[in-house]
This record gives structure tokens, C-alpha cells and sequence, in this order.
């Protein structure tokens, strides 16, 4: 949970996207530019990078409880404190909460970047009942996670899983500090996989499981566990609407682990950036908008000053491979993207009316603030 204002905008901003998304609406886009296609470029191939994620193996637990036996003692919960001010501009101090879960004995925790965001104090209450103030603090806003260091040793590590096993049905739970009332579970199944939400111009946040376990402020930052008591998501939105229930949303552990690794070892995370905001092409979009293909990433905005503008995309433009990778949708773009790396200089190949074009792009690092 992030503090009062702050959390609630932010859930809301996601919340609305996703009900966008997941009700069939497409987004509102001029019609598609005409220019003279640019030249072919020397493109530098995607390369394979390899980030450990370790897998536990574990076999399915007998109950929720044994799971929740298993995952609890490396729980924490998480509280804040950040300096506010009055309509008067007088200062005061305003306290939050919300979880997190032990990923190595020597102090290193896991949570939402949004849950410490804008703290001047992060304490966090080990499952024995120690209390231990952060000692250092990294965060990447672009994922929503977040690193805490405290001065421990000997401490209890949750498994982490493989989240690309999970099935539709597959049963979860989800513990947190719910409402700051100390760590409690709940329990429900896998309601979908490989979700992708847009979260900001310019970024697709990719491979979210969605769960109807009860996911509520306080629960950010805490574990979402498969039956074997393996972390294979962490907790981070939920659709808090009128008539809609049961629509939780979790950063999948395969795709928050690289995260997690660059913020343990070098304390930031660099990713390449183009600069652009997408949306799957499938064959109802391709009907309503008159596009030549059926598949591929619809430009949806293109940043001022980013590297798609300087390659002369344009909102309309549809990608349908990026450095010599074959795009179908959201997905394989940001697969493809983040096996690159800044200064990479990639051949995109897109189509702007009735005609295929080829551009490059040399890419960026992604903006930060």
C-alpha cells in the first residue's frame, strides 16, 4: 500500500488502462502517414541474455496452510514515512504500510517501488518480530520494484519458482501485510498469464498474472506463491471498480528477476528504450483501423525526441519486426527490445498505409523521472 493520494492515483491510472484493455476498446489514432520508405540499415542482431533465476523444484504442498507454513517466515511487512505538507505548507508526517518477502539471507528484500516511494524512514518487521530500518533502498519505477537492504544475517529465503508454468486454474495464494494489519493469506487460482498492461507513454509492462486472490492495499510488494510455496509473482495492482471483482494483478518472477538482479548487485537497472507507445494489432484492430496486416504493434504515440522519432515513426505505423525479430504483438516487442542493450542500432520494419518500409533506430537508455 502506498500512502494516502499517492497510491490510490496510481492505482486508479492502472486500473483504468486495464478495464480499456480488457473490455475490447481500441485506442484513438489519426490515419497513417505517407513518406518515401527510408534506407536499409547494417542491423545488429538481438543477442541472448542470460539473467539465473533460481528454481526450487519444489512438489505440491498438501493445503493452503502447509504453504502458508512454508512462505511465512519470510514474509515482512513493510511500513513508511514520508513528510507531507498542509494547504498551510506545514509540515507532518504520514505513515504507511505494505509487504515484502526475504530473497537472500544477508538483508536482501523484495517489494513494490511504489510502496517506499517518496520515504524518508522504511522500517520492516521480520516474521519473529524484529524490527530492522532499511539500510539502502533501490527502486525502479519503470517495473514497480524495489530492493531494501537491512543489517541481518541467517535469515529465512522464499523459493522462487518458474512463472512460466503456470496454467489458467493453477492455485495461488497471496500474503501480505493487508491493510497494515500484520501478515495474513488468501487463496485463489491463476484467472490469467501473460497479461500486458500499458502503464505510461512509451511502456508495456508484460507477462502480469492475473488472480482473483483477494489483493488488497497492503498486499503490495508480497509474494504471490504457487502450491509449492515458490514465489512466482509479486503483488502489485488491483482493479478496484464498481462491478468489478476479483481482478488482481502480480509482476510475474520471471520477468521481475532480471530486475531484481541488477538492482541487487548494481543498485539501478539500464534498459534500452525506443520511445514509443504500442498496442497488439490482432484482426478486429486491423478491420477498424484498415491496416494491411493482422498482426504486429500499433504505434499508438511516439515520444519527442526519443529514438523512434528520429527513425521517422509515426502514430499509426505498424511494427512487425524489430532487429530481425518476427513481432506479433506487445509481447514479442519487449522481449525483443530487452535483449538489447543502449547505443544497440536495430532495423525495424513496419508499415505506414499500404506500404512496408524499413527504418533503424540507434536505442536509448530509458528516461528516468
Amino acid at each position: 500500500m502506498k500512502r494516502t493520494g499517492g497510491i490510490w492515483r496510481w492505482y486508479a491510472a492502472v486500473s483504468l488502462v486495464a478495464l480499456v484493455l480488457m473490455s475490447g476498446c481500441a485506442p484513438f489514432l489519426p490515419g497513417p502517414a505517407t513518406t518515401e520508405p527510408a534506407p536499409t540499415p547494417e542491423v545488429e542482431t538481438n543477442r541472448d541474455v542470460y539473467v539465473p533465476i533460481p528454481v526450487s523444484g519444489g512438489q505440491e504442498l498438501r493445503s493452503v496452510a502447509d504453504v502458508v507454513a512454508k512462505v511465512k517466515p519470510s514474509v515482512v511487512s513493510i511500513s513508511t514515512e514520508i513528510t507531507t505538507y498542509d494547504v498551510f505548507n506545514r509540515p507532518w508526517t504520514q505513515q504507511a504500510a505494505g509487504s515484502g518477502w526475504i530473497i537472500r539471507e544477508d538483508g536482501c528484500i523484495v517489494t513494490n517501488s511504489h510502496v517506499i516511494e517518496d520515504a524518508t524512514r522504511v522500517a520492516v518487521m521480520l516474521d519473529d518480530g524484529r524490527v530492522f530500518e532499511a539500510q539502502a533502498v533501490y527502486k525502479d519505477d519503470w517495473t514497480d520494484l524495489a530492493v531494501l537492504k537491512i543489517d541481518a544475517d541467517g535469515l529465512p529465503v522464499a523459493a522462487v519458482g518458474d512463472s512460466s508454468k503456470l496454467r489458467i486454474g493453477d492455485p495461488l495464494v497471496a500474503i501480505g501485510n493487508s491493510l497494515g494489519m500484520g501478515i495474513s493469506a488468501t487463496a485463489g487460482i491463476a484467472s490469467a498469464v501473460g497479461v500486458s498492461l500499458a502503464a505510461s507513454p512509451g511502456q508495456t509492462l508484460l507477462d502480469l498474472l492475473q488472480t482473483d486472490a483477494a489483493i488488497n492495499p497492503g498486499n503490495s510488494g508480497g509474494p504471490l506463491v504457487n502450491s509449492a510455496g515458490e514465489v512466482v509473482g509479486i503483488n502489485s495492482i488491483k482493479i478496484a471498480q464498481i462491478g468489478v471483482e476479483g481482478m488482481g494483478y502480480a509482476i510475474s518472477i520471471n520477468q521481475a528477476m532480471p530486475v531484481i538482479y541488477d538492482l541487487i548487485e548494481h543498485g539501478t537497472v539500464v534498459r534500452a528504450w525506443l520511445g514509443v507507445g504500442l498496442y497488439s494489432v490482432n484482426a478486429s484492430i486491423a478491420t477498424r483501423y484498415d491496416l494491411r496486416v493482422d498482426s504486429g504493434v500499433l504505434i499508438t504515440e511516439v515520444v519527442e525526441g526519443s529514438p523512434a522519432e528520429r527513425a521517422g515513426l509515426e502514430p499509426g505505423d505498424v511494427i512487425v519486426e524489430f532487429a530481425t525479430a518476427g513481432i506479433r504483438n506487445t509481447h514479442d516487442f519487449t522481449r525483443a527490445i530487452h535483449g538489447l542493450q543502449v547505443g544497440n542500432d536495430v532495423g525495424i520494419v513496419f508499415w505506414r498505409g499500404d506500404e512496408r518500409m524499413t527504418t533503424f533506430a540507434r536505442l536509448e537508455s530509458t528516461p528516468t523521472g
